[in-house]
C-alpha cells in the first residue's frame, strides 16, 4: 500500500467521531489488514465492573472496518460473529487484528482478533459486501 493512502486511513482514524470516543488509535494497515488499539477504562464497565462488550465490539468493528476497506472500494458490513472469551483487566491496552481470509468480487471474508498483551479477550469472524464506489476519502491517483 502506497505512502498517500496508507496516511490517508490514519488521517480518517484519527478524525473519526466514533473512533475518538473510544479512543481507538490505527497502528497498522495494508490491503486486507488493519491493527488497532485501545486502553480499556473503567468509563467501558457494564453493570458488572467489567468491560462491557460494546466496547470491545467497537474496537473490533474499527479494524475490521479499516482493513475491508482497503481496497479502493466501499466494503459494508453483512454479518459479525463474536465469542468474548474473558474480560480484560481495568487499564488494559487491547490491540485488534484483522485479517482477510477470502475476498471475492463481491464479498470479503475477516478474522478479527482483540488480545491484551498476555490473553485473547475475543475473536470474530465478519463478512463485507463489496460495493462497486470508490473510497472518496482516498487521494487522487492513489485507487
Amino acid at each position: 500500500m502506497e505512502d498517500g493512502k496508507r496516511n490517508a486511513y490514519f488521517d480518517r482514524v484519527e478524525k473519526e467521531p466514533f473512533a475518538r470516543l473510544l479512543d481507538i488509535r490505527l497502528r497498522d494497515v495494508s490491503e486486507g489488514y488493519a491493527l488497532c488499539e485501545m486502553c480499556y477504562t473503567g468509563d467501558m464497565d457494564n453493570i458488572y465492573g467489567n468491560a462491557h462488550g460494546g466496547a470491545i465490539f467497537g474496537l473490533i468493528d474499527e479494524a475490521f472496518e479499516i482493513s475491508s476497506n482497503s481496497h479502493d472500494r466501499v466494503a459494508v458490513a453483512l454479518n459479525m460473529n463474536i465469542t468474548y472469551m474473558k474480560p480484560p483487566e481495568k487499564g488494559a491496552l487491547l490491540v485488534a487484528e484483522s485479517k482477510e481470509t477470502h475476498k471475492t468480487n463481491r464479498t470479503a471474508s475477516y478474522y478479527i482478533t482483540v488480545k491484551d498483551r498476555d490473553d485473547t479477550i475475543a475473536v470474530c469472524q465478519a463478512l463485507v459486501y463489496r460495493k462497486s464506489d470508490p473510497i472518496p476519502f482516498l487521494p487522487e491517483g492513489t485507487a
